[in-house]
């Protein structure tokens, strides 16, 4: 045979041989979706508007994003803007209505970004500026000299500082706490003298969150307005809006300030059940045994005073109005704030999470959990994260890959890259970075794989998660340390609200049942949680303890807690626990999920070194392996000694 007809051979049989194999693909409707998952599981990256909006280019832009497998983002005003550009401006809002119609026209999928830049809650410094006293404020406590008596302590002369009380310690000292103006800012959307060496952000004021007068201005200024701007485009594109990480204080406030006013200490009060104002020395000195337990006890309380005063507020006036209330708090182990959250969500920047010891270690480790948990328990169907921001320039793509497969092995499903820069001239490029999107080195290099995969496995995790350990918490500060060896024991599992399990879950002799899951090990809150009024002595605590279910975290015997925790839910009788064993077993991720009659498991290599696992206790039925940058299912011979390379992620499909 001559070389040309070898070759042409050669292709013959190679064409043949891929059309077998696609005719091999199982033809179940689960693999059909997975293949093409809905377009609506997409990556929605921040979209930095940064520079002169020009209407073309945002089309352009729009038009390069789906042909890359992007089809939703996040309008994110963003520093850099001109100044005739400014926050709800004519010009910015004009360029937003060509952003949502050329989404519209596409079927793509829009957020709306709430504030002009960050945190959010001060519509870019416009609440202070309709009344100064809506400028964020706080708690302040000046040290009285000797010769000052009660009766002589005067107003403060700045202004808008209110007396609230005056204190006389154990020590004889006396104090007096103010309520004042924080001076806190936000970040703002301009540069000032840009291109000199004076250059410098812009600073708007933050806004009072903890004021419902406040509060109230702050929906007004943006949420209404956005309704009466793009009503129509509400529902589709618009599937809902973005608030970011407020906080109490804002930037740049003065050390040693508290978060707090005098309409929050009266809420504060009526939740502890007794007037806090006697001790509130105890929010900067330790002065008794019972001080840290006070002070721990006030923010929690001012926590939810936020609860009920913004978040509370934003997410009936998003569900008035057909859209979804997203984003994050402040706080990566913040829980009970999800509650409110449409699309409860979190957030991953400044290297918070990285391979190695961070991946598990410290409460960002707990973010995606966090969601997570949330969109179970509340009854939702998506939950986000937000990521990769002030990661630096120089993270590679094989990163970028790592950190979405770590949330998503955690049951993310609606990841938010930070960010793609409508453009990187001067300033705008280290604004930030990485650049993860048109200006990424690899945006056709593997890019579009990338956003396949994250796609297909966001569809996957929308399924009933396998879970059946739950780390019980206040849900203010949820803990990291018990779940680190539940991870590297493939032992999954959800942080669980105390509140929520009392007031919603039943329990019989297969566990505690709540959201549509059924917990059979909880492990029991730690001793600066704080535990509901009766919680211990509730019929559901006590019956859960009869049955042995309530587990002690204890970092003095780890080997004892993770063999408790395995003997509850691995070795009763029809547990559907998948387990793990081999080489490296300790660097493997689970996730176990329930869609369309076909289970899928998730196996994500955390670490850099390869391991090679064995798998057991899988449910009956044809087994696949499915790639999910081609959407492919490959038939799966074996599931004894499955290597797995350096941060690799594989997933098996049992089923149908």
């Amino acid at each position: 045979m001559n070389r040309p007809r070898f070759f042409a051979f050669l292709v013959v049989l190679f064409l043949l041989s891929r059309a077998s194999f696609v005719a091999a693909q199982p033809e179940s409707p689960f693999f059909e979706h997975f293949r093409n998952a809905p377009t609506s599981f997409t990556l929605m990256p921040f979209w930095f508007w940064n520079d002169e909006l020009k209407h073309d280019e945002i089309v352009r832009q729009i038009a390069d994003f789906e042909a890359h497998g992007v089809y939703g983002f996040v309008i994110h005003p963003r520093i850099g803007l001109p100044e005739d550009t400014g926050w709800m401006s004519p010009k910015l809002l004009a360029a937003m209505r060509v952003a949502l119609e050329e989404a519209k026209k596409r079927g793509m999928y829009v957020l709306l970004y709430d504030e002009g830049m960050y945190p959010s809650g001060s519509s870019a410094g416009q609440v202070a500026e309709k009344n100064p006293r809506f400028a964020a404020r706080g708690f302040a406590m000046q040290e009285l000299a000797d010769d000052v008596q009660d009766a002589d302590v005067p107003q403060h002369p700045e202004p808008l500082w209110d007396l609230i009380t005056v204190l006389k310690r154990p020590n004889g000292k006396r104090i007096a706490v103010y309520e004042r103006p924080t001076d806190g800012w936000i970040r703002g959307l301009h540069y000032l003298k840009e291109g000199t060496p004076e250059q410098r952000d812009f600073h708007p004021k933050a806004g009072d969150i903890l004021s419902a007068d406040a509060a109230a201005c702050f929906r007004e200024l943006v949420y209404d307005r956005y309704f009466q701007e793009f009503h129509e485009y509400f529902g589709s594109p618009v599937i809902g809006i973005f608030t970011d990480e407020p906080c109490y204080l804002g930037r740049g406030f003065p050390k040693g300030m508290v978060p707090g006013n005098a309409q929050a200490l009266k809420k504060v009060s009526e939740r502890l059940g007794y007037d806090f104002t006697p001790y509130l020395a105890d929010l900067w000195f330790s002065d008794t045994p019972e001080s840290e337990v006070r002070r721990l006890a006030y923010h929690r309380a001012i926590h939810h005073v936020l609860i009920e005063v913004y978040y509370k507020p934003l997410s009936e006036w998003c569900a008035q109005h057909g859209v979804a209330l997203c984003g994050h708090p402040d706080s990566s182990a913040d829980l009970v704030s999800e509650a409110t959250f449409q699309i409860p969500g979190q957030d991953l920047v400044w290297s918070m999470v990285k391979p190695g010891a961070k991946a598990l270690n410290g409460p960002d480790s707990t973010v995606s959990k966090v969601a997570s948990s949330a969109m179970t328990h509340f009854g939702r169907t998506r939950n986000l994260n937000e990521l990769y921001g002030a990661y630096g320039h120089d993270m590679p793509f094989e990163e970028i890959r790592w950190l979405a497969n770590w949330t998503l092995v955690r049951g993310q499903n609606l990841l938010v890259p930070h960010a793609f820069y409508y453009s990187i001239r001067g300033p705008r490029f280290h604004e930030c970075p990485p650049a993860v999107g048109p200006n990424a080195p690899w945006w056709n290099d593997g890019f579009r794989e990338y956003a396949d995969a994250c796609r297909r496995i966001s569809w996957l995790n929308t399924g009933k998660p396998v879970i059946h350990a739950a780390l019980l918490t206040d849900g203010v500060n949820v803990p990291s340390s018990p779940a680190k060896p539940l991870f590297e024991n493939q032992l999954d599992f959800n942080y669980l609200m105390m509140e929520q399990m009392l007031e919603e879950g039943t329990v019989d002799a297969d566990g505690l049942h709540l959201a549509g899951m059924t917990y059979q090990a909880l492990v029991l809150p730690r001793p600066t949680d704080e535990v509901p009024n009766g919680f211990y002595e509730s019929e559901i605590v006590k019956t859960l303890e009869k049955q042995g279910r309530l587990v002690k975290w204890t970092a003095e015997d780890v080997p004892a807690y993770v063999a408790k925790i395995r003997a509850l839910i691995c070795e009763n009788p029809g547990s559907d626990v998948v387990r793990l064993s081999g080489t490296n077993a300790a660097g493997i991720r689970i996730r176990h999920e329930r869609l369309e009659g076909v289970d899928c498991v998730l196996l994500f290599n955390e670490t850099e070194t390869p391991a090679e696992i064995t798998l057991a206790n899988l449910p009956p039925g044809p087994r696949w392996w499915l790639n999910a940058e081609t959407g492919e299912a490959i038939p799966c011979e074996s599931v004894e000694k499955v290597p797995f390379a350096k941060f690799e992620m594989k997933i098996l499909a049992v089923g149908k």
